[in-house]
């Protein structure tokens, strides 16, 4: 069985300095064993990634649009942001990929994506992340599965993690598989675990951020 983390960061990111060394170390220890890397607006930490990790790699980007964040996974090429949601959702599917909307109803979060938007772009909807650890509030992460639910769509969970120590902290508990089909087929079956991270992890990514800008 594989415990697969689908939302996490990397150096690569504005706004987290974890290198790639030290996250497979974290992984081992805590025994994810595939790891969706979801930089944002950047695939180059995942590419990376991808030849340094001893286990699963899932390549993917967490895109801001100009309505809101969206997660493409199973990338070959890099996706801009600042387009619309509609664009990016486009340019995952043209080379392949999967769309994965992260963290859709947390109201503490001005990057989640617009409930209209999410509306419309439902057909074109793979995953819906029901669980973030991210998210503070629990009730936040039951709108989404029961989003999840009533459109048919598997859930998918991730820890967001923009620091060594939020790694595992949601992750979806899944058989394995080969390509994109069956990593569907297998997500679907899956079962969802998680906790959440101490809401200070944002102050710490805020601050990376800032710093990174004035270095």
């Amino acid at each position: 069985m594989l415990k697969a983390d689908l939302h996490t960061h990397t150096l690569y990111s504005p706004d987290s300095v974890m290198s790639l060394e030290d996250i497979i170390s974290r992984c081992l220890e805590v025994g994810i064993n595939c790891l969706a890397i979801t930089d944002h607006n950047t695939i180059e930490g995942a590419l990376r990634m991808e030849k340094a990790s001893p286990f699963h790699i899932i390549i993917g980007e967490e895109i801001q649009t100009r309505s809101g964040e969206v997660i493409g996974l199973f990338l070959e090429e890099e996706i801009p942001r600042g387009l619309s949601a509609e664009e990016a959702v486009s340019g995952i599917k043209a080379q392949g990929g999967l769309v994965m909307i992260p963290h859709p109803f947390d109201r503490t979060r001005p990057s989640a994506i617009r409930r209209q938007t999410l509306e419309e772009l439902l057909p074109q909807i793979d995953i819906i992340e029901t669980f973030n650890s991210r998210t503070i509030f629990l009730r936040d992460s039951e709108r989404a599965r029961l989003f999840a639910k009533n459109h048919g769509l598997p859930s998918g969970a991730g820890s967001d993690a923009h620091t060594i120590g939020e790694i595992g902290n949601a992750y979806v508990e899944m058989a394995e598989f080969n390509g994109k089909e069956e990593f569907l087929n297998a997500l679907s079956k899956g079962d969802v675990i998680g906790r959440r991270s101490n809401p200070l992890v944002h102050i710490a990514s805020s601050w990376t951020r800032l710093r990174k800008r004035l270095l």
